[in-house]
């Protein structure tokens, strides 16, 4: 690595493990779903965090090219089967609290071609296995980040008549520029990004609205907000008092929406790569919280089998809002990866809600999570559907109409 190379790749390291996760001395650190390209960045976050007092670091790594291999060659039956070693040691790290790090960066096309009723079963059984983990992690109940890395696939795939050199390169300026890692101190810059989407969360949970109302191209949307509902955005704390940033970048706000309150029809703005495969031009079509209707220009069977997860994937666990002029949208760059899509345009997430967003909400029981309007799937899909042309408003419990969001950008100041 170059000079230059090298002081970025530490930079990302740093914020990764003292905003992102904020490793606590004495505390374990598991890095998973790092790709083999990602070593050094990988080392690097390992050498941030024993400086910054982690017990111990752990790592594991993924590889794409052998998932391929699996799906292209194993029999049926291999995709009911995850390692239990798997398991226990996701879950145990959820028992003891540990720090949790993800680096993403892959193909998007990866799986291209290969059935997907065993691209969903693998997903499912998998987060079958790890339900423990999910949970704890839902609640917040211990410090997690994700950051990517430029792998080379995913380059080429973003940069397609460049060298693979360059492509890469090309990768990792935008990676390190919309994860505002440019500015000479950006741990500090990254603590005062934080407050400044903290007080958009604040004005929003000042105001409760009960419904949000979104019209643009393809879409024509009402979605029930709970009552109780809490706008987070960026910095979260454990129950221990650890503040952690999970998404490295973040530009959203986001709360949880009730789960049978959802009517219309939503037209994604950007594609959606989910597990291996693009899903392109795809609209839903809601009716009492649910989708009755699909469709898609590519990857609906992908879709469909999502869908068909569980009860809870047909309905949404997550509203999220970002505004057209953030770093990412402005980047011009479509990264067919959604830690990054999602923070260039507002998304709602299929499955799962984060009881967290909900006053009380974790120390629900599911079923009271439930009827207080929390969803619940093994199922949590971000899908984009902000753009330059999206209004939102809000409306509040006496039925006052207020403007959020005109041409994809924030219709209040803070």
């Amino acid at each position: 690595m170059n000079k230059r190379f090298d002081n970025q790749v530490r930079k990302l390291a740093d914020v990764a493990v003292k905003v992102g996760v904020n490793v606590q001395p004495g505390q374990r650190l598991l890095i998973r779903g790092a790709h083999l390209e990602a070593a050094p960045l990988v080392r690097a976050i390992t050498e941030a965090a024993y400086t910054a007092g982690a017990l111990y670091v752990d790592v594991h790594w993924e590889d794409g090219e052998l998932d391929k291999i699996r799906h292209r060659h194993a029999p049926r039956e291999s995709f009911e089967y995850y390692p239990q070693w798997k398991a226990d040691a996701y879950n145990h790290s959820a028992q003891t609290q540990d720090a949790i790090l993800a680096i993403t960066g892959d193909d998007p096309d990866n799986l291209v071609g290969c059935d997907p009723e065993l691209i969903n079963l693998e997903r499912k059984v998998k987060e079958s296995m790890i339900q423990d983990f999910r949970a704890v992690q839902m609640k917040n109940n211990l410090n997690w980040s994700i950051v990517s890395w430029p792998v080379t696939k995913w380059a080429e795939k973003l940069f397609p008549n460049m060298h693979a050199d360059e492509s890469r390169q090309q990768l990792w300026d935008a990676i390190f520029h919309t994860s505002r890692l440019h500015h000479d101190d950006p741990v500090a810059h990254w603590r005062e990004h934080a407050d400044n989407l903290k007080q958009r969360a604040a004005y929003m949970n000042e105001k409760q609205y009960r419904y949000l109302e979104y019209t643009g191209p393809g879409t024509d949307l009402r979605i029930g907000l709970p009552p109780g509902h809490i706008w987070c955005a960026a910095e979260s704390e454990t129950p221990s008092g650890i503040r952690f940033v999970a998404n490295i970048p973040t530009e959203e706000i986001f709360t949880v929406p009730h789960k049978d309150e959802t009517e219309g029809v939503v037209a994604c703005s950007k594609p959606l790569n989910y597990q291996g495969t693009v899903i392109e031009d795809f609209s839903l079509t809601f009716e009492r919280g649910k989708v009755v209707a699909v469709q898609a220009a590519k990857g609906q069977d992908v879709l469909e089998h999502l869908l068909a997860t569980d009860d809870g994937a047909r309905m949404l666990g997550e509203v999220a809002l970002v505004p057209h002029d953030s770093p990412i949208a402005q980047s011009d760059v479509l990264f067919y990866n959604t830690l990054f899509d999602e923070n260039a345009a507002s998304h709602l997430a299929l499955g799962s809600a984060y009881p967290f967003c909900l006053a009380g909400g974790t120390d629900m029981s599911d079923e009271d999570f439930a009827r207080a309007g929390g969803n619940k799937s093994l199922a949590h899909v971000d899908f984009m559907i902000g753009s330059d042309r999206l209004a939102i408003d809000g409306i509040l419990p006496d039925g006052t109409r207020e403007s959020v969001m005109r041409d994809g950008v924030w219709s209040f100041d803070i």
